[in-house]
Protein backbone atom coordinates (compact mmCIF):
# COMPACT_ATOMS: atom_id res chain seq x y z
CA UNK A 1 0.00 0.00 0.00
CA UNK A 2 1.06 3.50 -0.98
CA UNK A 3 1.92 6.14 1.70
CA UNK A 4 -0.52 8.43 0.34
CA UNK A 5 -3.44 5.99 0.17
CA UNK A 6 -2.55 3.76 2.52
CA UNK A 7 -2.29 6.26 5.40
CA UNK A 8 -5.51 8.25 4.14
CA UNK A 9 -7.50 4.95 4.80
CA UNK A 10 -5.77 4.86 8.22
CA UNK A 11 -6.95 8.26 8.53
CA UNK A 12 -10.46 7.33 7.71
CA UNK A 13 -10.55 4.87 10.39
CA UNK A 14 -8.91 6.65 13.14
CA UNK A 15 -11.34 9.44 12.46
CA UNK A 16 -14.13 8.73 15.49
CA UNK A 17 -10.70 8.17 18.27
CA UNK A 18 -10.00 11.90 16.34
CA UNK A 19 -13.04 12.88 17.20
CA UNK A 20 -13.12 11.90 20.90
CA UNK A 21 -9.62 12.84 21.75
CA UNK A 22 -10.86 16.38 20.72
CA UNK A 23 -8.32 18.03 17.52
CA UNK A 24 -10.67 17.02 14.94
CA UNK A 25 -12.88 19.95 15.24
CA UNK A 26 -10.50 22.35 15.89
CA UNK A 27 -8.62 21.18 12.60
CA UNK A 28 -11.57 21.70 10.53
CA UNK A 29 -12.53 25.03 12.00
CA UNK A 30 -8.91 25.88 11.54
CA UNK A 31 -9.35 24.88 7.41
CA UNK A 32 -12.56 27.22 7.37
CA UNK A 33 -10.42 30.31 8.95
CA UNK A 34 -8.17 30.02 6.54
CA UNK A 35 -10.00 28.95 3.23
CA UNK A 36 -12.51 31.84 4.08
CA UNK A 37 -9.66 34.07 5.14
CA UNK A 38 -8.40 33.53 1.37
CA UNK A 39 -11.31 33.45 -0.86
CA UNK A 40 -14.16 35.37 1.36
CA UNK A 41 -17.38 33.36 3.04
CA UNK A 42 -19.45 32.27 0.18
CA UNK A 43 -18.52 28.62 -0.76
CA UNK A 44 -20.56 28.90 -3.80
CA UNK A 45 -17.36 31.33 -5.33
CA UNK A 46 -15.10 30.01 -2.86
CA UNK A 47 -13.80 26.45 -3.93
CA UNK A 48 -11.13 25.65 -1.04
CA UNK A 49 -13.58 26.67 1.70
CA UNK A 50 -16.66 24.87 0.11
CA UNK A 51 -14.23 21.64 0.72
CA UNK A 52 -13.94 22.58 3.97
CA UNK A 53 -17.38 23.03 4.60
CA UNK A 54 -18.07 19.21 3.45
CA UNK A 55 -15.53 18.06 5.45
CA UNK A 56 -16.24 19.70 8.85
CA UNK A 57 -20.55 18.36 8.11
CA UNK A 58 -19.43 15.08 7.34
CA UNK A 59 -17.79 15.54 10.76
CA UNK A 60 -20.57 16.70 12.61
CA UNK A 61 -19.07 19.96 13.37
CA UNK A 62 -21.71 21.93 15.05
CA UNK A 63 -23.43 24.84 12.68
CA UNK A 64 -22.57 27.94 15.23
CA UNK A 65 -18.55 26.78 15.25
CA UNK A 66 -18.79 26.99 11.35
CA UNK A 67 -20.45 30.02 11.24
CA UNK A 68 -18.21 31.35 13.60
CA UNK A 69 -15.19 29.92 11.98
CA UNK A 70 -16.30 31.54 8.46
CA UNK A 71 -17.00 35.26 9.98
CA UNK A 72 -13.25 34.86 11.89
CA UNK A 73 -12.29 34.58 8.43
CA UNK A 74 -13.61 36.90 6.52
CA UNK A 75 -12.83 39.47 9.61
CA UNK A 76 -16.15 40.13 10.85
CA UNK A 77 -15.32 38.95 14.24
CA UNK A 78 -11.75 38.85 15.84
CA UNK A 79 -9.66 35.69 16.83
CA UNK A 80 -6.41 34.21 16.36
CA UNK A 81 -4.73 34.99 13.04
CA UNK A 82 -3.74 31.94 11.57
CA UNK A 83 -0.85 30.99 8.98
CA UNK A 84 -0.06 28.39 6.22
CA UNK A 85 3.16 26.64 6.96
CA UNK A 86 4.42 23.89 5.27
CA UNK A 87 7.50 21.55 6.48
CA UNK A 88 9.40 19.07 4.79
CA UNK A 89 11.36 16.30 5.74
CA UNK A 90 12.48 12.74 6.04
CA UNK A 91 11.13 9.72 8.25
CA UNK A 92 12.59 6.59 9.41
CA UNK A 93 14.00 4.52 6.54
CA UNK A 94 14.49 7.54 5.00
CA UNK A 95 10.77 7.74 3.46
CA UNK A 96 9.73 11.34 2.81
CA UNK A 97 7.42 13.30 4.29
CA UNK A 98 5.33 16.77 3.72
CA UNK A 99 3.66 18.32 6.88
CA UNK A 100 0.66 21.13 6.28
CA UNK A 101 0.11 22.99 9.00
CA UNK A 102 -2.15 25.77 9.97
CA UNK A 103 -0.94 28.03 12.95
CA UNK A 104 -0.64 31.05 14.99
CA UNK A 105 2.42 30.60 16.58
CA UNK A 106 5.37 29.55 14.20
CA UNK A 107 7.89 30.00 17.12
CA UNK A 108 5.53 26.51 18.54
CA UNK A 109 5.01 24.53 15.82
CA UNK A 110 8.43 24.83 14.16
CA UNK A 111 10.55 23.18 16.78
CA UNK A 112 7.52 20.58 18.07
CA UNK A 113 7.45 19.68 14.50
CA UNK A 114 11.16 18.95 14.01
CA UNK A 115 11.08 17.01 17.50
CA UNK A 116 8.58 14.75 15.98
CA UNK A 117 11.08 13.89 13.55
CA UNK A 118 13.80 13.66 15.22
CA UNK A 119 12.68 11.41 18.13
CA UNK A 120 11.78 8.74 14.89
CA UNK A 121 15.05 8.82 13.45
CA UNK A 122 14.01 11.67 10.85
CA UNK A 123 14.88 14.83 10.18
CA UNK A 124 13.39 18.29 8.93
CA UNK A 125 14.63 19.42 5.95
CA UNK A 126 14.87 22.55 3.92
CA UNK A 127 11.90 23.64 1.96
CA UNK A 128 12.02 22.35 -1.35
CA UNK A 129 14.01 19.18 -0.33
CA UNK A 130 11.41 16.46 -0.79
CA UNK A 131 8.47 18.87 -2.56
CA UNK A 132 9.72 17.67 -6.22
CA UNK A 133 8.85 13.99 -5.34
CA UNK A 134 5.48 14.81 -5.31
CA UNK A 135 2.46 16.45 -6.91
CA UNK A 136 -1.28 18.24 -5.68
CA UNK A 137 -4.16 16.13 -7.09
CA UNK A 138 -7.65 15.65 -5.87
CA UNK A 139 -8.35 12.98 -4.12
CA UNK A 140 -11.54 11.06 -3.71
CA UNK A 141 -11.84 7.84 -1.49
CA UNK A 142 -14.82 6.01 -2.26
CA UNK A 143 -17.09 4.07 -0.22
CA UNK A 144 -18.58 0.37 -1.13
CA UNK A 145 -16.87 -2.93 -1.17
CA UNK A 146 -18.86 -4.56 -3.78
CA UNK A 147 -18.13 -1.99 -6.62
CA UNK A 148 -17.28 -2.41 -10.25
CA UNK A 149 -13.74 -1.77 -11.24
CA UNK A 150 -14.72 -1.23 -15.08
CA UNK A 151 -17.66 0.70 -14.26
CA UNK A 152 -16.45 3.20 -12.14
CA UNK A 153 -13.28 3.99 -13.95
CA UNK A 154 -15.64 4.67 -17.02
CA UNK A 155 -17.94 6.56 -15.07
CA UNK A 156 -15.11 9.06 -13.56
CA UNK A 157 -13.69 9.46 -16.60
CA UNK A 158 -16.94 10.46 -17.90
CA UNK A 159 -16.72 12.70 -14.68
CA UNK A 160 -13.77 14.56 -15.41
CA UNK A 161 -11.72 12.54 -13.42
CA UNK A 162 -7.52 11.63 -14.38
CA UNK A 163 -7.46 7.97 -13.24
CA UNK A 164 -9.11 5.37 -10.69
CA UNK A 165 -6.99 3.09 -8.71
CA UNK A 166 -8.19 0.50 -6.43
CA UNK A 167 -5.97 0.30 -3.19
CA UNK A 168 -7.41 -1.27 -0.05
CA UNK A 169 -10.91 0.06 -1.33
CA UNK A 170 -11.00 2.66 -4.70
CA UNK A 171 -9.75 6.11 -5.17
CA UNK A 172 -10.22 8.51 -8.07
CA UNK A 173 -7.58 11.06 -8.64
CA UNK A 174 -8.37 14.71 -10.51
CA UNK A 175 -6.67 17.86 -10.95
CA UNK A 176 -7.44 19.69 -8.01
CA UNK A 177 -9.23 22.56 -9.65
CA UNK A 178 -12.18 19.47 -11.13
CA UNK A 179 -12.14 18.23 -7.60
CA UNK A 180 -15.03 19.37 -6.11
CA UNK A 181 -17.11 18.96 -9.75
CA UNK A 182 -16.36 15.37 -10.37
CA UNK A 183 -17.43 14.13 -6.72
CA UNK A 184 -20.59 15.91 -6.58
CA UNK A 185 -21.15 14.48 -10.53
CA UNK A 186 -19.83 11.07 -8.98
CA UNK A 187 -22.76 11.47 -5.77
CA UNK A 188 -25.26 12.67 -8.52
CA UNK A 189 -24.28 9.33 -10.00
CA UNK A 190 -25.17 7.21 -6.70
CA UNK A 191 -21.81 6.37 -5.32
CA UNK A 192 -20.69 7.15 -2.06
CA UNK A 193 -18.12 9.77 -1.03
CA UNK A 194 -16.04 9.07 2.04
CA UNK A 195 -13.44 11.39 1.87
CA UNK A 196 -12.45 14.12 -1.16
CA UNK A 197 -9.71 16.52 -0.67
CA UNK A 198 -6.72 18.07 -2.38
CA UNK A 199 -3.30 15.92 -1.35
CA UNK A 200 0.10 15.84 -1.86
CA UNK A 201 0.18 12.35 -4.07
CA UNK A 202 4.15 10.90 -4.45
CA UNK A 203 5.33 10.75 -7.96
CA UNK A 204 7.23 6.68 -6.90
CA UNK A 205 7.28 4.90 -3.46
CA UNK A 206 9.90 3.84 -1.19
CA UNK A 207 9.28 0.01 -0.62
CA UNK A 208 9.14 -0.36 3.21
CA UNK A 209 9.67 -4.63 3.70
CA UNK A 210 11.30 -4.11 7.46
CA UNK A 211 7.54 -4.76 9.95
CA UNK A 212 9.79 -2.86 12.31
CA UNK A 213 10.56 0.40 10.25
CA UNK A 214 6.69 -0.50 8.50
CA UNK A 215 5.86 0.00 12.67
CA UNK A 216 8.20 2.81 13.41
CA UNK A 217 6.76 4.50 9.62
CA UNK A 218 3.07 4.50 10.73
CA UNK A 219 4.03 5.57 14.51
CA UNK A 220 5.55 8.56 13.08
CA UNK A 221 2.34 9.56 10.83
CA UNK A 222 0.08 8.77 14.29
CA UNK A 223 2.08 11.47 16.37
CA UNK A 224 2.02 14.03 13.16
CA UNK A 225 -1.23 13.49 12.19
CA UNK A 226 -2.37 14.02 16.32
CA UNK A 227 -0.56 17.04 16.74
CA UNK A 228 -3.00 20.05 16.86
CA UNK A 229 -1.69 22.07 13.97
CA UNK A 230 -1.36 19.51 11.72
CA UNK A 231 -3.58 19.80 8.68
CA UNK A 232 -2.64 17.07 6.30
CA UNK A 233 0.37 14.58 6.62
CA UNK A 234 1.64 13.38 3.12
CA UNK A 235 5.05 10.61 2.89
CA UNK A 236 5.77 8.29 -0.08
CA UNK A 237 6.20 4.52 1.96
CA UNK A 238 4.84 1.64 0.41
CA UNK A 239 3.88 -0.81 2.65
CA UNK A 240 2.72 -4.47 1.68
CA UNK A 241 -0.71 -5.77 2.94
CA UNK A 242 1.38 -8.64 3.80
CA UNK A 243 3.52 -6.43 6.26
CA UNK A 244 0.43 -4.39 7.02
CA UNK A 245 -1.17 -7.84 8.49
CA UNK A 246 1.86 -8.92 10.76
CA UNK A 247 2.10 -5.62 12.31
CA UNK A 248 -1.77 -4.82 12.99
Amino acid sequence: MSGHSKWANIKHRKAAQDAKRGNLFQKLVKAIIIAAKEGGGDPSTNVRLKAALDRAKAASVPANNIDRAIKRGTGEIEGAVYEELVYEGYGPDGVAVIIECLTDNKNRTTPEIRVLLDRSGGSLGATGSVSWMFERRGVINLSGDNLDEEELMEAALECGAEDVERDDGFVVYTNPSDLNDVKEALEARGYGIENAESQMVPKTTVVVSNPDKAKKILKLMDMIESHDDVQSVASNFDISQEIMDEID
